[in-house]
């Protein structure tokens, strides 16, 4: 049986980006992941003023830290996601629809004014669980 599982909601507009609004986790091994910038494995910035590389660089590192601890996309039950620009709310959410292409996780997005590197226009953490 999968850890988790995609509550379907009615009374509510479904949503219009890359997310479940009900994300139900079975009992299992929690994996949380840092927020994670658009850095390559040298720890470059990659795609600067771009938002949609960056996005992409942000969820291949998300992929990264899961397999260390023995986790995949599949298993974000909730992430949270900083962005410097909400306007670019399409760019993201093109990008996270190749990484969460079934049962997408549960999911805020605001818009901050800055990161902590000056470059950054993303920053996403996660959290898992792995039955």
């Amino acid at each position: 049986m999968a850890a988790k599982e995609i509550a379907p909601v009615t009374g509510m507009p479904a949503p219009k980006g890359v997310w479940s609004i009900v994300t139900v986790a079975r009992p299992g091994r929690l994996v949380f992941v840092s927020g994670l910038l658009a850095r390559d494995a040298e720890g470059r910035m990659v795609g600067a003023g771009d938002m949609a590389a960056q996005t992409r660089q942000v969820c291949e590192n998300l992929k990264t830290a899961l397999a260390a601890a023995g986790a995949t996309l599949d298993d974000i039950v909730r992430v949270d996601c900083y962005t410097t620009d909400i306007t670019k709310f399409d760019d993201i959410h093109r990008v996270r629809r190749e990484y969460f292409k079934k049962d997408p996780p549960a999911s805020t997005m605001v818009e901050v004014t800055r990161l902590t590197v000056k470059e950054a226009m993303i920053e996403i953490n996660a959290i898992a669980v792995v039955p």
